[in-house]
């Protein structure tokens, strides 16, 4: 059983984030899927195919950390398992986020297949626990785009496991996931990660 005042804090913190991001755009529609943890077992995540802008209580469920849902029959995030292997790897995790914004899939797709985006140099990478440095090297890996979830969350945790300082990773053509402690430090490496993107992708259109 998961405490029930709990989840209504972390759906609540759920909602003003998906209304935050869609009017960003970086949610567009019904695309992205946000997850907090409620305890060591179990995490409040997004119904799968409602818009992010538009969510209310209903539209976030508990499931335990394989995946399953409990005591609601609606469908979580078809990506249900790559929130809950970072719960998993980083225990200290209270929250996980994917978005769909513009910059972060052009970015994914014009990487090269099998090397990952690497920035180095940037003031707001310390934006990101650990960081205190521009003179700094942040790798963000890009994982190709797959229906089989299972499979991607599995090289994803393992990815991490090895690499547990990396705050975020890519997914070809589809968009960001990233992680926090809390709401507000998961939502300021959304904002760090998408104004480093457009740096990246402003330079490579000014060096044409």
């Amino acid at each position: 059983m998961f405490d029930v005042t709990r989840y209504a804090t972390v759906a609540q913190s759920i909602i003003e984030a998906g209304q935050f991001l869609y009017q960003r755009g970086w949610s567009p529609a019904t695309s992205s899927n946000y997850s907090a943890r409620i305890d060591r077992e179990h995490i409040a995540i997004t119904v799968s195919g409602r818009h992010k802008g538009q969510l209310t209580a209903g539209d976030v469920m508990v499931v335990d950390l394989a995946g399953n849902p409990v005591q609601s029959e609606c469908g979580a995030s078809a990506e249900t398992r790559l929130h809950t292997v970072l719960y998993e790897v980083f225990p200290e995790v209270g929250v996980v986020l994917h978005t769909h914004s513009v910059k972060a899939t052009v970015l994914s797709r014009i990487t090269p297949a099998g090397e990952p985006l690497v920035l180095n140099d940037y003031e707001l990478q310390k934006a990101f626990d650990g960081v205190d440095t521009h003179e700094s090297t942040l790798t963000i890996p890009v994982f190709d785009n797959t229906q089989d979830i299972d499979k991607l969350a599995l090289t994803t945790r393992d990815w991490f496991a090895a690499h547990p300082d990396q705050p975020g990773y890519l997914i070809r053509g589809h968009g960001l996931y990233t992680w926090g402690r809390t709401m507000s430090d998961c939502l300021r490496h959304i904002e760090a990660f998408e104004f480093l993107f457009e740096c990246e992708l402003e330079t490579m259109r000014v060096l044409r």
